[in-house]
């Protein structure tokens, strides 16, 4: 998902990307009540990996055609009503952040960025160079990541648990001193890896304004937390989020859990968008809708707990309770049947569906 892309190597405007991408057409497959038309406020962003399946393909679609850098992502967001954008920004060169900036600022759209964490010394030069760019191109705001997998994946003893919680500090306390310097926030995501309790300690350990929390609306149900609970723990620290709905189904060994539509799953939106504003009125919401098959949630195997100090039947049983009750009715979204046309299309439909909620709901 790289764009290292000069402005010369950049091939695309606007008009040349929409006339491309068959936005007309494709806009005809769905009803027009979908298509956002510009909210109260700032409207919904997107983040990237709401189009994981588009961004970067290869595949040869006239109404789909593959995101190549952030600037195509943009041209599309802006298009079906986003207010703004949450993208990667590595391997962007100067006169591509220059490029982004300029466009940014046409569109008047909100550009938040994402970054990796510099887990050496060595790694720090790449880290500013990232945050510099991100800052040129308008970025105040850098969501990142602690761990890219599961902490019930991942991690298959206490100690190396404990070994990640020492590098995810030391990585930290590399970022803040450039973060601090450059005056840009950094947003560590719960990222189905801190419990939000221990997030919260994590980042009230650094003391810093320019440390926070990408709030994310749904991924510690993977370690059975209620959202509520997390999104009240998280938001007095958020500077950023990801705005997304979860399905829940019971399978042999726990629960599944799927990013679902807007509005049809067990979060209550509209309450936590109101405890953000609470804490953050100028937060921006922006929509992870990812389009995958549902995770498998495996807590009733012995393995899933090695890393959880304490672990209480309580929360369990809670977690279970609530897949029981609010069951997702319909068959959890997927893609492993779908056609790489299909997939695309699929993606599509559920972006825009969450953004036309987002305008008549929430925002």
């Amino acid at each position: 998902m790289k764009s290292n892309v000069s402005t010369k190597e950049f091939s695309y405007n606007r008009r040349e990307f929409l006339k491309k991408s068959g936005l007309a057409t494709a806009a005809l497959s769905f009803p027009f009540s979908v298509l956002p038309e510009g909210l109260k406020g700032v409207p919904m962003g997107v983040v990237v990996h709401s189009y994981g399946i588009r961004y970067g393909s290869k595949v040869e679609s006239t109404k789909y055609p593959g995101f190549q850098n952030a600037i195509d992502f943009m041209f599309h967001c802006h298009s079906i009503g986003a207010g703004g954008i949450q993208t990667l920004v590595g391997g962007w060169a100067e006169d591509f952040a220059r490029k982004v900036r300029d466009e940014r600022e046409n569109l008047g759209m909100y550009l938040e960025g994402s970054i990796g964490l510099p887990q050496t010394d060595a790694d720090i030069s790449r880290f500013e160079k990232e945050v510099l760019l991100a800052k040129e191109a308008g970025v105040n705001v850098l969501r990142t990541v602690c761990l890219s997998g599961r902490r019930y994946e991942n991690f298959k003893s206490k100690l190396e648990w404990n070994e990640f919680k020492i590098n995810s500090t030391k990585a930290l306390q590399r970022a803040e001193p450039i973060v601090r310097k450059h005056k840009v926030k950094l947003a560590v995501e719960n990222h189905k890896d801190w419990k939000a309790d221990e997030l919260a300690q994590l980042i009230k350990s650094f003391g810093s304004e320019w440390v926070g929390v990408t709030l994310d609306f749904g991924n510690n149900v993977s370690l059975l937390e209620e959202p509520m609970e997390v999104i009240r723990t998280l938001a007095p620290l958020a500077f950023s989020t990801h705005v997304k709905d979860m399905g829940v189904k019971a399978y042999a060994n726990g629960f599944l859990l799927s990013e679902v539509p807007l509005g049809t799953g067990i979060i209550d939106l509209k309450e936590a968008v109101i405890l953000c504003q609470k804490y953050n009125p100028s937060m921006t919401f922006s929509l992870e809708m990812i389009t995958r098959d549902p995770l498998q949630i495996p807590c009733l195997d012995e393995s899933y707990w090695t890393t959880f100090e304490n672990p209480s039947a309580q929360d369990l049983a809670k977690i279970l309770t609530l897949v029981r009750d609010e069951t997702y009715l319909d068959t959890l979204p997927g893609v492993k049947n779908l056609s790489a046309e299909e997939k695309l299309a699929f993606e599509e439909e559920n972006v825009l569906k969450c953004l036309a909620y987002s305008k008549s709901q929430l925002l």
